[in-house]
């Protein structure tokens, strides 16, 4: 499973790298090349609640439904001849993502022995972060050498492995049990789901506002040069696989609720460390790691907590997570770019991230304190 959020994290963040040899390849502008990025979030947020037509499906052919349209999404993407068939593939590729993690988190948190449920989902989430620090440089550098399409390829290669390996190693899983197509949104009459999402907002966008922005302040803040980036974001996505994975462990001995709460706070110093830190190289790569692991801190043990508190609706509930986070990266994304037109300057996105952490932490902590996670 995790070889499936490896190619998930590919086919979301690649886009960014190879967009301008994507424009260049088709003819079209950067801007119209952005669409690209828009469909696969469409994606997403559709594909996300047709998760409750499939809630009798056994889990294991529900992977391999997700995972089959993954690979046909992408293999499309692969050999589209223009805009129109790359938009189309792009939103089809999108339309799994949010299902295979709520889905995939369940078959985790069911495989693991009690005690370690909360660093089984780690280790599938773990493909995200690895695709970040591995598969984005891997994929840019392959189609500014080569062609833009040996992206999606890849991913494609990536998500028949992934295929293979789930239909020959994965166990067959009863269904859920049905809860009919009400109950599949029961659970979001409680605050504690709605809590669970409000970290994973607050506390993610708290980063994204400095992270999708982060090449042009390292090189004009910082002063490194273009070339740079690409180990700058080598680290960025070393942080995240340690912060994934460290948080993960952390919540097997702690609440989950009490672990991101303190990533979360942290983050309301961190963040205004990154402004003022910005002309200093040392301290900008420091961050450059420790704010990304806080960014999956927050963000791996909220996928697994959520299966605690969608009862009847768990795998709704852990699609949420992913819209969510979809939603909190473009939103954080524009409250950046508002920051730097009005003048503030390409570091000034990190301080508006401040009062997004903070709102996030409140959220967890009051979540921890008045409504716990019921039991496994």
């Amino acid at each position: 499973m995790a070889i499936i959020t490896f190619s998930l994290g590919i086919t979301e963040f690649g886009m960014m790298g190879i967009l301008e040899d994507v424009a260049d390849g088709l003819g079209i502008s950067v801007v119209k090349a952005g669409h690209f990025i828009t469909a696969y979030s469409a994606g997403v947020a559709v594909g996300a609640p047709m998760l409750v037509f499939l809630r009798k499906w056994p889990l294991k052919r529900l992977l391999l439904m997700f995972v089959s349209v993954i690979f046909i999404g992408n293999l499309c993407a692969a050999l589209s001849p223009g805009y129109l068939t790359l938009l189309i593939s792009r939103f089809v590729s999108g339309l799994p993502h949010g299902a295979f993690f709520g889905a995939a988190a369940i078959v985790a948190e069911r495989l693991a022995p009690e005690g370690r449920k909360a660093g089984a989902v780690a280790v599938v989430l773990s493909g995200m972060p690895v695709a970040n620090m591995v598969g984005v440089p891997l994929v840019t550098f392959l189609s500014n050498t080569f062609d833009w399409r040996v992206t999606f390829g890849l991913v494609a290669v990536s998500a028949l492995i992934g295929l293979v390996a789930i239909k020959c190693y994965l166990p067959t899983l009863a269904p859920l049990p049905d809860t009919g197509l009400k109950g599949q949104f029961h659970f979001l009459k409680r605050p504690g789901p709605w809590l669970v999402y409000a970290g994973v907002f607050f506390g993610q966008a708290s980063v994204y506002c400095w992270l999708s922005y982060i090449s042009p302040m390292m090189t004009q803040v910082t002063g490194f040069s273009l070339s740079s980036m690409t180990w700058i974001m080598v680290a960025v996505g070393f942080g995240m696989v340690v912060g994934n994975g460290v948080a993960g462990k952390l919540s097997d001995r702690y609440p989950a609720a009490l672990v991101t709460c303190v990533v979360a706070a942290a983050l309301v110093a961190i963040m205004p460390a990154i402004y003022f830190c910005a002309p200093f190289k040392i301290p900008s790569v420091v961050f450059a790691f420790v704010a990304p692991a806080c960014l999956f801190g927050i963000g791996g043990p909220l996928q697994y907590l959520i299966v605690r508190y969608a009862k009847g609706g768990e795998m709704l509930g852990g699609a949420g997570i992913q819209i969510a986070f979809n939603v909190s990266n473009a939103i954080s994304a524009s409250l950046g770019g508002i920051v730097i037109r009005q003048g503030f300057g390409y570091a000034a996105p990190a301080l508006a991230g401040v009062p997004l952490a903070l709102i996030g932490a409140i959220a967890l902590f009051v979540l921890y304190k008045k409504y716990p996670a019921p039991a496994a």
